[in-house]
């Protein structure tokens, strides 16, 4: 049996791993897809310290999981189905039924896009619709994209895609950006970059992609059909916290609870990164949760055996 399951591998599941290995115990990350979360996908990060000069998304990620490999993790490369939590033994249930137990668990289980919600998003999505503008940018050069969003993902997303498309839309339901002022700076002095304020996405059409965007405007109620190749949605994420909905008290929206210590109300069971609910989601936030919650795991641990 391990000491230590941490179900996600993003920064906060890679740093509780460094933490907990370091201090000892047999510890396992369970990712469903690959190390680093929403962090790997970011093209330059620039508020992560240690880094003067940024450091690329795929980097950062890379370096954490070396750190805490170093330190004698292991990982494994699948989804949690199941997750049993009550108890002094603590369980993950695979696809075909294999569990993986340990004596305390982390949740690092992280966050995923918001979608738009409109008719023919899944149907364009890989399409000319994303959710990763790193990921997918490289795809229209010289073409025509839009920016759904007002904070510090969309304003990343609009300048990063300027290094291909011929001209970035960005659009906001609001008449301010949320973007840290240093990222709205650059973007109001962008040439490539227009701004749509007050302005939502109503439509999209295209037979085998995208092809238009219908934008309309919150307060005349004016719309107006654009040509488009892309469209990357920036609005926020919802908690990948399903898999413990009626066994941990989530928030409203989803979000786990849990004490400065990461301790969830079960005795054992530890939760980091941006499932919790918290002010700031941001990857020096989600590795500062991991490390509480490896270093509480290692206490928890120490209190069994003594």
């Amino acid at each position: 049996m391990l000491d230590c399951l941490i179900v996600g591998g993003g920064p906060a599941g890679l740093t509780a791993a460094l933490y907990a290995a370091r201090g000892g115990l047999d510890t396992l990350v369970l990712e469903k897809t690959f190390a680093g979360g929403q962090a790997a996908t970011t093209s330059l990060i620039e508020n992560y310290p240690g880094f003067p000069k940024g450091v690329e998304g795929p980097e950062l990620a890379m370096l954490l999981q070396s750190q805490a490999e170093a330190m004698g993790t292991k990982f494994e490369y699948a989804q949690a189905e199941k997750l049993e939590l009550n108890g002094p033994v603590k369980a993950a249930i695979l696809p075909g039924g294999e569990r993986r137990e340990a004596r305390s668990l982390i949740l690092a289980l992280g966050a995923e896009p918001r979608t738009l919600g409109l008719a023919d998003e899944g149907r364009l999505r890989g399409r000319g619709v994303s959710y990763c503008a790193t990921c997918d940018g490289a795809f229209f050069k010289d073409k025509e994209v839009f920016v759904v969003g007002g904070g510090d993902t969309a304003a990343e997303d609009a300048l990063f895609l300027t290094r291909f498309a011929a001209r970035v839309h960005l659009v906001h339901r609001r008449d301010a950006l949320r973007a840290a002022r240093v990222l709205q700076k650059r973007i109001f002095a962008h040439p490539k970059i227009v701004l749509h304020w007050d302005s939502v996405v109503t439509a999209l059409s295209g037979d085998t992609r995208l092809e238009k965007i219908t934008l309309q405007n919150v307060k005349t109620g004016a719309e107006q059909t654009l040509p488009a190749d892309g469209m990357f949605v920036a609005i926020g994420t919802i908690p990948q916290t399903e898999i413990v909905r009626g066994q941990l008290a989530l928030d409203e929206a989803g979000y786990i609870l849990a004490d400065d210590h990461m301790r969830t109300e079960i005795p054992g069971v530890f939760a980091a990164g941006d499932a919790l609910q918290k002010p700031l989601r941001q990857i020096v936030t989600a590795a500062a949760d991991g490390a509480v919650a490896g270093w509480q795991a290692e206490s928890y641990i120490g209190e069994l055996e003594d």
